[in-house]
This record gives C-alpha cells, sequence and structure tokens, in this order.
C-alpha cells in the first residue's frame, strides 16, 4: 500500500516566472515569439547547415539525482533512504558502484552502444537551494557577473553566422537564460507555432506581411531590425515546416510535452535550417513528498516519460544522431536522507546524463565523494557542472571555453571525445 499522492512542490518553484531573464525585440507568431536584439537581419545570414546540434535538457525543480543514478556501492545511501532506496538488484547497467533506475529502461540500448553516459557529483561551486536563483545562476554560468547574457547566447556569439535559426527554445514560448543576451534566437510553444499570425489561408492577399514589411522595411533601431529579422526567420524556417511530422524508424514518443518537444527537435534537425543549439524544459522534479518507490511514485513517472522521450528522439533520428548531443542537468539535487513524507528536501550534488555524438558512454564518470547520514546531508559537488558542459562545446563546437565559462578552473572529466 502506498501513500495518496499529493503532488505538492515548494511554493517557490510553484511560482517560478522566468519571463523576466530574457530580451527580445519581437514577437510576431501567436504562441511563438521570435527574438533579435541585434541588427543582423536572418536574411543577411541566410540559412547554412548544422554543424552539429546540442539539445539541453533542463530538469526543472531539482531533479534527485541519487535515484536517476543509483550509488548502490555506498552503504550511506540505504542507511539514509530506508524506504525510498532503490534496490540494487532491480537497477540496470550496474557496474560495482553504481546503476541506473529501472525507470530508465528505454535509454539502455544508448547505454549498451556507448551512446549514454552519466557524471555524478556536479553542481554549482556553491550550495543555492533556490529555484530561482539556482536556474538563473546555472544558465548565466557566469559567477559575479552582472551581465544577463546566458552560456548558450555567449556560444552562439562566437559564430559570425548571425541568425535567429541558430538557437531555439522549444516547447514552452518563453526561453531560458542560458539563451539571454545580444544573439539573436528563436523561442517557440512548438514547431508549427514558428508563422506570422494572421499569415494564413484566408489572407489571400498576403496583406498580413506585406503591411509588415511596409512599416517596419526601413525603421531604424532595434525594434524594426528585430522585425525584419523575426519576418525573414519565418520564411527560412519554411524547410522544416515541410518536413513530415511522422517519427521515422519506428519511433514512438511518449504523450505529453516532452514527448512533443523532442519529437519537434528530431524535425527540426531533419529540416536542417542551421539551428545548433535547442532547449527544452521538463517536468515536476520538486519532490519534497511523494518521491516513490520502484513500484509507484513521481519520480518514476517523470524518469519514465524522459527516457522513453529521449530514446525515442535518437530512434527518430536514425543516422542524423550522428550529429546531436543531449545534455540533461538540473539546477541542483535532493538531500542524502528521506524525509517523513516520502519525499527529499532541497540539496546539493546532482547528476549529469549526455547522450548522442561524441559522448563516452557506457560509462559513469565523475569523482564521487561518499555520502552522510545525517539530516543535512548533502551529495557534495567535486565537478563543477561547468567543466562537463566546458568538454561538449569544445569537442562538438570548437568553442573557446573561457569565452562560454568566463572564470572557469576547468576540470578533466573525460566524458567527450577529443
Amino acid at each position: 500500500m502506498s501513500p495518496t499522492p499529493t503532488g505538492a512542490c515548494c511554493p517557490e518553484f510553484a511560482a517560478v516566472s522566468r519571463r523576466g531573464l530574457f530580451r527580445g525585440a519581437a514577437a510576431l507568431a501567436g504562441t511563438s515569439m521570435l527574438f533579435g536584439s541585434t541588427a543582423v537581419t536572418a536574411s543577411a545570414a541566410g540559412t547554412r547547415p548544422a554543424r552539429n546540434v546540442l539539445v539541453v535538457l533542463s530538469l526543472r525543480g531539482a531533479a534527485d539525482g541519487l535515484s536517476l543514478v543509483v550509488p548502490h556501492g555506498d552503504p550511506a545511501y540505504y542507511t539514509a533512504r530506508p524506504r525510498l532506496a532503490v534496490p540494487a538488484d532491480r537497477l540496470l547497467a550496474k557496474d560495482g558502484f553504481f546503476g541506473l533506475h529501472p525507470a530508465l529502461a528505454p535509454l539502455v540500448p544508448l547505454w549498451d552502444s556507448g551512446r549514454l553516459a552519466a557524471v555524478h557529483a556536479t553542481g554549482l561551486p556553491a550550495p543555492n537551494r533556490s529555484h530561482f536563483a539556482a536556474m538563473e545562476e546555472v544558465e548565466d554560468a557566469d559567477p559575479g557577473s552582472r551581465a544577463r547574457v546566458g552560456w548558450l547566447n555567449r556560444l552562439l556569439g562566437l559564430d559570425a553566422y548571425a541568425s535567429p535559426l541558430q538557437g531555439l527554445a522549444i516547447g514552452s514560448g518563453t526561453a531560458p537564460a542560458s539563451l539571454a543576451g545580444p544573439q539573436p534566437f528563436m523561442a517557440a510553444s512548438g514547431i508549427d507555432q514558428v508563422a506570422l499570425a494572421g499569415d494564413d489561408k484566408w489572407d489571400t492577399t498576403k496583406g498580413r506581411r506585406s503591411s509588415l514589411e511596409r512599416v517596419w522595411g526601413a525603421a531604424d533601431g532595434p525594434l524594426g531590425a528585430g522585425v525584419r529579422s523575426a519576418l525573414a526567420s519565418v520564411t527560412d524556417f519554411a524547410p522544416v515546416l515541410a518536413t513530415p511530422e511522422t517519427p521515422a524508424n519506428g519511433a514512438t514518443y511518449p504523450s505529453g510535452d516532452l514527448g512533443d518537444a523532442l519529437a519537434a527537435v528530431a524535425r527540426l534537425v531533419r529540416g536542417d535550417v542551421g539551428t545548433e543549439v535547442v532547449t527544452v524544459d521538463h517536468g515536476d522534479w520538486d519532490m519534497h513528498t511523494d518521491v516513490g518507490t520502484t513500484e509507484w511514485g513521481r519520480l518514476r513517472t517523470e524518469a519514465t516519460e524522459m527516457a522513453r522521450a529521449v530514446a525515442a528522439l535518437f530512434t527518430d533520428l536514425g543516422p542524423l544522431a550522428d550529429k546531436v548531443t543531449l545534455v540533461a542537468l538540473s539546477e541542483f539535487g535532493r538531500r542524502v536522507v528521506e524525509n517523513a513524507n516520502w519525499g527529499l528536501d532541497h540539496g546539493y550534488g546532482n547528476v549529469m546524463l549526455l547522450a548522442g555524438a561524441g559522448v563516452v558512454g557506457g560509462r559513469y564518470h565523475g569523482t564521487w565523494p561518499g555520502l552522510g547520514t545525517t539530516a543535512d546531508a548533502d551529495l557534495m559537488v567535486t565537478t563543477d557542472y561547468r567543466s562537463v558542459l566546458a568538454e561538449v562545446v569544445e569537442t562538438r563546437f570548437g568553442a573557446s571555453v573561457p569565452t562560454v565559462f568566463p572564470g572557469l578552473s576547468r576540470e578533466t572529466v573525460g566524458v567527450m571525445r577529443a
């Protein structure tokens, strides 16, 4: 008999609004938002094939990495979680110390083929248990700076190809702080929402577009430049809209926002209009109650959806997966010791999952610090999360790590092939 799930989370996470964490110049397409704060227009940049594609999957609400990738070799884990610990004999892809939660079974083929890896005990340089503040700190990735420029925007800024098509936040219609900054990007609730509102089959004379072009075609300032950039981006995005929605290679996505978003990512990759950075948010991982067991609970539900959606993405992509790398991370982890409500409170260190191109997979990376069993025990951070991301941007994009992650004292992780 399991407790009745409450679905409760802390008020801060429930109230988080990230709309103020980015800047944009134009909003055009219903629920879609096209942003450009520079004078470079998409029509001037044109389109080009993507060199590689980075998908950043944010597990919102502070996922419990100790449940997703279980340190079964640390006896303190089982002492601290008499009800919530995942039994060692239920773990998948198990080595002498770690194993995957059984809900991650759809990802085991990626693991076995060397295309999925985990890096444990990662996180911010110092604990930050506020969802809002930690999200912004993780996504700015520039400690001490007052500039509102995210690490993905800095990555985009290294390329002279300055098109809004280069970066896309998909699924919510808003963009994370990681994309905020001077480089143009897009955000949309779905692929088909990248359109000009009113420019449809009923607008037979195409008056909507022509009127906007007439008003803004020669307008000075960032707003005029943004509108022109957005109009050109809608046109240049057409090959993606022409790409069939039906998944390829027998892929089946789970129902829900994450499945829809990753199906859109596959369609985007096939359309190939030069998008190289995609962000996707997933779930409510803020589980102060009802984390549950391998048989019931909120963690099993969220982990199952995430695993099925990621596995479907790489199946759908087929050979195109050779250019796609996915990184899954969360703003912080959970406490080691379970609470009285079958839940876990805000913690510190966490696990990062990496899948796809360039990943040194089938392995657990990182340095394990050991667990404590006091009420306030944390998984301590031994690897700065930026060191993991640094390997990704350097190996996949040839990026300057000091530019993308200013001030980083980099550690060698070994999770990406040089």
